[in-house]
């Protein structure tokens, strides 16, 4: 993050992190909530803060909501697809192929994290108040939905503090699951979104393919860094998860707890987008935004809501304790690939369309 958008956090919260129970942390930002089992990495948190946590906090279920690990890129299919790769390939190398959009209608198609698109729209690369990064990728599709969000947030820009957006991974030309990086982001309504504002240029190709994001962590730990906060950086995360379009926003459940404490959370229309913002694996570097089904596409499949309240209370604690980072033992079975005959039938004609 770049120097003008440092600023002090919100008062009191580095001393409140570091050295009270994170109930009271959590109680700065609002009233306490009725404790549910949470939704939805390494040093130890210290010792008052494990040992103010409540006793029955549980993982949440496992994705779609999270995001898989980077593994090397398999070799590329060749497009169109042989005869025979339907029934052999992972879904993902079939989508993964797709250079372009299936021709038809505009369709979000089946669940997040199982699902494709049809009719896709592609975000242009560079646009008022946004660039996007990795083009290589071919990830820049989405719903009209998705774009006309991103367009608007990339608008308000420097109504919270920023130059602009920087815009990760939305999906595939066609949608449907990734050979490598993501578990959802199949039907155009995910989009990963930098931490970072934009720079006041416009980036190379190379920059925008090598340059990294910015980890707000403290390095080797599970903290949020005191200079990497800003209310810049609290009110681009309120404003992304205020829009009536959004379903979830995915942070680190660092910035949860300090979104949670931060005075001015309020502002502007009361605390309920802290609702939205939900902690999970990962995010340390970039915020997640799923947005809801829109209104007419029968065939997209909505998540469960959020559960009441904020979130500022024993369903952000679980993440405080040792349980979420600690690797099972033994490890469990790799998963089997996610075949095209596991994804709603619709989503063959999709990858068969011109």
């Amino acid at each position: 993050m770049s120097a003008p958008h440092r600023r002090h956090p919100p008062a009191g919260a580095v001393a409140l992190w570091r050295a009270l129970p994170l109930a009271l942390l959590l109680a700065a930002g609002g009233p306490a909530r009725a404790q549910a089992p949470p939704v939805g990495p390494t040093q130890a948190p210290p010792a008052a803060v494990t040992q103010a946590l409540p006793a029955a906090a549980t993982a949440p279920a496992a994705a779609p909501e999270g995001e898989a690990m980077d593994a090397p890129p398999p070799a590329p299919l060749p497009w169109p697809l042989p005869a025979d790769a339907a029934a052999s390939e992972p879904a993902g190398r079939l989508f993964g192929a797709a250079p372009g959009p299936a021709a038809g209608p505009v369709a979000a198609i089946g669940g997040y994290a199982r699902g494709c698109l049809a009719g896709a729209v592609r975000l242009a690369d560079d646009g008022p108040g946004w660039q996007a990064m990795r083009p290589a990728r071919n990830r820049h599709f989405g719903t009209p939905d998705l774009v006309a969000y991103l367009t608007r947030l990339a608008a308000d820009a420097p109504a919270f503090g920023y130059r602009g957006i920087l815009i990760g991974d939305m999906s595939q030309p066609r949608g449907g699951p990734m050979a490598t990086g993501h578990a959802s982001h199949q039907t155009g309504l995910d989009t990963d979104l930098w931490y970072d504002p934009m720079p006041g240029h416009v980036q190379s190709r190379d920059e925008r393919e090598t340059r990294a994001a910015t980890s707000l962590l403290l390095p080797g730990a599970r903290e949020l860094d005191p200079a990497k906060w800003s209310p810049a950086l609290g009110a681009f995360v309120r404003r992304a998860a205020r829009d009536p379009a959004v379903e979830r926003v995915f942070v680190h459940p660092a910035l949860k707890a300090w979104l949670c404490a931060w005075p001015a959370a309020g502002e502007g229309g009361g605390r309920g987008w802290l609702a939205r913002v939900r902690p999970y694996w990962g995010h340390d570097d970039h915020l997640h935004v799923r947005l809801a089904c829109p209104p007419g596409m029968a065939a997209c499949r909505p998540q469960a809501p959020p559960p009441p309240g904020d979130g500022c209370d024993a369903t952000l604690a679980w993440w405080f304790t040792d349980e979420p980072w600690t690797p099972a033992v033994p490890p469990p079975p790799p998963k089997p690939p996610v075949m095209l005959a596991d994804l709603p039938p619709a989503c063959a004609g999709v990858l068969a369309a011109p």
